[in-house]
């Protein structure tokens, strides 16, 4: 049985894609894609068919949906002419047992139709769907390096923010530590003041805003 432990690479991919466009638009299945692929990687069709139906697919709906529509004008143009026998476009090996239980678990394929020529309108159609996703991903990449420089660039504010109001509280405890401190002094003195003036016989009374005024005798 066929294993293959290492990730897939863009060049596997782009083969994987080609062949499968290629089998749907000449009128074979996409199973048939997969064992072709499977055997030039050294892959099983199951492993194949996991890596267009979970990642590859998507890249190509544009190419695969253009390549349907060109094998049901070729049917169209067969049923005209008065049809053809139809073949498989690849003969794989037989598979095993265990291969054929992973290939059931596959979602279903299109049944297999006539073959047919690449044309090179085929070809630039699938060169631009190419570039065009190719282009999409240049600008995702770009766009995610922007946000990642502005991310940056905010992390960096926010601490200098941080320290800012760290120093201000510092502050603002310095100056109120200086305050009370103050007013101990302050209190301290009228104390002394008035306990003076008690001694040397002198009567004081401290009025509502703190201030000590003599009493008359």
């Amino acid at each position: 049985m066929k294993q293959r432990q290492d990730a897939w690479t863009e060049e596997d991919d782009l083969l994987l894609a080609e062949t499968v466009l290629r089998h749907v638009r000449e009128g074979s299945t996409q199973l048939n894609a997969f064992e072709e692929v499977g055997d030039k990687l050294n892959r099983t069709s199951a492993a194949c068919g996991f890596r267009w139906n979970a990642v590859v697919r998507h890249r190509y709906e544009e190419a695969l949906q253009l390549a349907k529509k060109q094998r049901k004008e070729r049917q169209r143009l067969l049923a005209k002419q008065g049809g053809a026998k139809k073949r498989r476009l690849y003969e794989p090996p037989m598979p095993s047992l265990e291969e054929l239980g992973e290939v059931m678990q596959l979602p279903a394929v299109i049944p297999s139709s006539p073959p047919q020529q690449v044309t090179l309108d085929q070809v630039i159609a699938f060169l631009k769907t190419f570039q065009s996703h190719e282009r999409r991903r240049e600008a995702l990449i770009k766009e995610n390096e922007r946000l990642r420089r502005e991310i940056e660039e905010l992390k960096q504010k926010n601490k200098e923010l941080e320290e800012k109001v760290a120093k201000l509280e510092e502050n603002s405890s310095t100056v109120q530590e200086d305050f009370e401190t103050l007013v101990k002094i302050i209190n301290r003195a009228r104390k002394m003041v008035l306990k003076e003036e008690e001694e040397r016989g002198l009567t004081f009374r401290m009025d509502p805003n703190g201030n000590l005024e003599k009493i008359a005798e």
